[in-house]
């Protein structure tokens, strides 16, 4: 059962509290990121001119470009020597904002840490290229990696994974393979922060107007955004927790309790388990949206996690 001291105050550690008082001071008063196209932001956040710096870009990432449902699908790849597997990644920000070369750190620590080669996927994004644009690249991307992984990396032990809106299309694309072609090639999916209902789940819709990393206006927009009226919210393609998850591999489900969507994260975890399917779920106390992206005591314990968990499978 879940210990609901997890969620008590006194649960929080000092670091962690530091980290999103930092993160409230610089949001609440910085300027409306609606205010701008979302190209804007995005140009923006790349020359470094977000509110947090940008992460440091590994030297030896490359790209591979292959072909995409609309032309070219470029995918960023950080590979140890010999690949023990590969983590397919899809990256987070609302399925609006950002970019394969953005998480460069978090592809380093499965390269080094795992021996796995990261591939990450750098979809097509909404509001220009909205649902189905980028369900649809990751699932191409996926197939290609089940078709060329082995000749490429050496290995056929593959994961899924990503956060936030990466952590719903890492879903999405492993009920399309199964659905669509009859595949489920993953060992395992590790999946942070997950949004899995589109409706909007009572954590997200209670949450308000702090700014810890987003907020439920920044929800309810990055959904709009994604949806531009395409797609029944509750369809399983577009709200994977309303899908058969039945014969779909183990997941972990990293959350941390100052998350607006950490009900996604319950719900997700305990529907996981009732289709049959091994299922973790780690809760971290005081954890902010993406929490991982932070270097904090508790991103290293969350990591370690991770890496205990891949080793399991």
């Amino acid at each position: 059962m879940l210990d609901p001291r997890l969620f008590h105050p006194d649960a929080v550690d000092a670091e962690t509290a530091a980290l999103n008082a930092d993160i409230l001071a610089r949001l609440t008063g910085a300027p409306d990121q609606w205010s701008a196209p979302a190209a804007v932001v995005r140009e923006n956040r790349a020359k470094g001119l977000g509110p947090f710096p940008p992460l440091p870009k590994s030297p030896r990432a490359k790209v591979v470009t292959i072909d995409g449902p609309s032309g070219p699908l470029h995918l960023r790849v950080i590979a140890p020597e010999t690949p023990r597997g590969v983590f397919l990644h899809i990256h987070g920000g609302g399925w609006m904002l950002g970019a394969a070369d953005e998480q460069d750190p978090f592809l380093e620590f499965f390269a080094e840490r795992l021996g796995f080669a990261a591939v990450s996927v750098d979809y097509r994004l909404a509001p220009e290229h909205p649902y189905p644009a980028g369900p649809d690249d990751c699932e191409a991307a996926a197939l290609w990696l089940v078709r060329e992984g082995r000749e490429r990396f050496g290995t056929e032990r593959f994961i899924i994974g990503g956060d936030s809106a990466g952590a719903h299309l890492s879903v999405v694309t492993m009920l399309r393979l199964r659905e669509r072609h009859g595949l489920t090639p993953f060992a395992g999916a590790n999946l942070i922060a997950g949004v899995y209902d589109l409706a909007l789940t009572p954590s997200v819709r209670r949450w308000g107007e702090e700014k810890l990393i987003l907020n439920t206006r920044d929800i309810f927009l990055f959904v709009q955004g994604f949806l531009r009226r395409e797609g029944d919210v509750r369809a399983p393609d577009v709200s994977p927790i309303h899908a058969d998850l039945s014969g779909l591999p183990p997941a972990l489900f990293t959350i941390g309790t100052r998350d607006p969507l950490i009900d996604d994260s319950l719900f997700m975890a305990g529907r996981w388990a009732a289709a049959g399917n091994r299922s973790e779920l780690a809760v971290w106390p005081g954890g902010c949206h993406v929490f991982t992206r932070f270097d904090i005591g508790l991103t290293r314990e969350a990591l370690a996690r991770m890496e205990g968990f891949v080793a399991s499978l």
